[in-house]
């Protein structure tokens, strides 16, 4: 029987051969040795070839090791001395078929590859592993025993995929977010019908809060992602820009501002009494750098803890507010709001994905991420 072999086989699989033995089937059976003695070979001719310290069950329920290199080394060099999952995978499927052209089908490969694939193997840990001819292919006392660790070994990896995705099943099945105002108001609820259509099963909470708030929440881990309309990204967080927005000054039909054909000046804004949110506020904050250097606000003439509240005080014309323009493009539109030409300040923002620094959105939270962008 022929046996295809790379010369580049190191000494310990050439010494493990000579002679027909070692756990390498040769072409004599009188030279061969006891069945037992060849896996007792192969195990001492596989711990040579990864310089000591490579153990395995040996014949009988003992133990095969290798003496020499210290344990640590081992570790610390494990991924270059053992062979990765799919090649462990392809080992196993040549002994269920007794082919390599049938193992290469089952793990999705051409025959070379599954070959070059086996070679390469065999060179990584210095003894041979299949034996092929025309009637198939077929392990060697070594490849055997290889198989039955790498058995274990896929075992082993097979459950601990099964563990790592019951663990993103459980991430998967909730997602908290946590948005400011106007977002939460305006943006997230169609953000949101689009992902439960990607992802039907996922349960998601919604609370709303101003920026401070937001960040709290997320650094406090009761939160998978947040969003907010301040100037900057808050400490301790990392965000991405998801949409752009307006702050207007409005006032009820009624008001004098109403009719004004001449914009207003920061200086007569920053001087009169405003329907306002609460300091902490993304509307605020923008507020109050934009006339930062006109004086700053005057004191409120009301400080309101949500969008709806401003608006409605606005509306029952109460004085003039200052309100992003997502929300009050239905009051303009009724003209039960007039928005009032304002020079000379910038009341643009951009608005925020955010999440604590280094911790990247996974899942749902990626997913939702994903949605606002599209």
């Amino acid at each position: 029987m022929s046996r295809e072999r790379d010369d580049s086989a190191g000494p310990a699989e050439r010494g493990a051969g000579a002679g027909g033995g070692g756990g390498v089937a040769g072409t004599s059976g009188a030279a061969r040795a006891s069945g037992a003695a060849e896996r007792r070979t192969a195990a001492r001719a596989i711990a040579a070839a990864g310089g000591g310290g490579v153990t395995g069950p040996g014949p009988g329920g003992g133990t095969a090791s290798g003496a020499g290199t210290a344990s640590g080394s081992v570790t610390a060099h494990l991924s270059h001395r053992v062979p990765d999952l799919g090649a462990l995978e392809l080992l196993l499927a040549v002994a269920r078929h007794g082919s390599l052209g049938a193992a290469a089908r089952e793990v999705g490969i051409t025959q070379p590859a599954a070959s070059s694939r086996i070679r390469s193997m065999e060179r990584q840990l210095g003894v041979a592993l299949v034996d092929r001819s025309p009637r198939g292919s077929r392990l060697t006392d070594a490849g055997a025993l290889v198989t039955d660790w790498a058995r274990r070994i896929v075992e082993s990896a097979e459950a601990f995929d099964a563990g790592v995705q019951a663990l993103r099943g459980r991430r998967d099945s909730r997602l908290r977010v946590v948005a400011s105002m106007t977002i939460a108001e305006y943006l997230l609820p169609g953000w949101l019908i689009a992902l439960r259509a990607e992802r039907p099963d996922t349960a998601v909470s919604l609370q709303a809060g101003n920026s401070a708030v937001v960040a709290e929440r997320l650094l406090a881990g009761e939160a998978d992602l947040g969003f907010v309309e301040g100037l900057a990204v808050p400490d301790g967080l990392d965000g991405t820009v998801v949409a752009h927005d307006r702050l207007a000054v409005v006032v009820a039909p009624s008001h004098p501002w109403a009719r004004r054909r001449k914009p207003i000046d920061p200086a007569e804004l920053a001087g009169t009494p405003l329907v306002l949110r609460e300091h902490g506020s993304g509307t605020r904050q923008v507020l109050d750098a934009a006339l930062a250097g006109h004086g700053g606000l005057a004191r409120p003439l009301l400080e309101l803890a949500s969008t709806t509240a401003v608006k409605a005080a606005a509306v029952s014309g109460a004085g003039p507010a200052v309100l992003s323009e997502l929300a009050i493009a239905e009051e303009l539109s009724s003209r039960r709001l007039v928005a009032v030409p304002v020079a000379g300040v910038h009341l643009s923002r951009d608005l925020r994905a955010v999440w604590p620094t280094g911790h990247r959105p996974t899942g749902p939270a990626r997913d939702l991420l994903s949605l606002t962008r599209a």
